[in-house]
């Protein structure tokens, strides 16, 4: 299947292990919540279902923390992000910063294939 799109999740290299996840799962949500990218549910042999998953491939990434400052509709995901608890809570403290003062740990984007290209050129595939 060719997609006219690529989907791709860009961490901070610096991050604990499971703030990369973390931060993977949120914003993933984001794009699955508001794009449409989920397939059909799944059923095994035995006929149980199960939820359906994105229909193409997610590629994460690495960046610094001045990689992850790109030009792109992308959703954001900042270290004060880590110390809250809700989702109120978590919009109150990105809208502390101006968007040159936000304190990036991971983006994500869903946009034309050869614009994301250009935009994550250099950068590594997660490991």
């Amino acid at each position: 299947m060719r997609f006219d799109k690529k989907l791709v999740v860009i961490i901070r290299d610096n991050l604990l292990t499971w703030q990369k996840l973390n931060v993977t799962a949120f914003l993933m949500s984001s794009i699955g919540g508001t794009q449409n990218i989920i397939g059909q549910p799944y059923v095994d042999g035995n006929q149980v279902s199960y939820l359906p998953m994105s229909q193409q491939p997610i590629m994460i990434y690495l960046a610094s923390g001045e990689e992850l400052n790109k030009e792109v509709k992308m959703i954001t995901y900042t270290g004060g992000l880590f110390n809250t608890h809700n989702d109120e809570d978590d919009r109150s403290k990105v809208e502390e910063y101006p968007t040159d003062k936000l304190n990036l740990v991971g983006i994500d984007m869903f946009e034309k294939k050869n614009h994301v290209s250009k935009l994550i050129k250099g950068l590594k595939l997660h490991e």
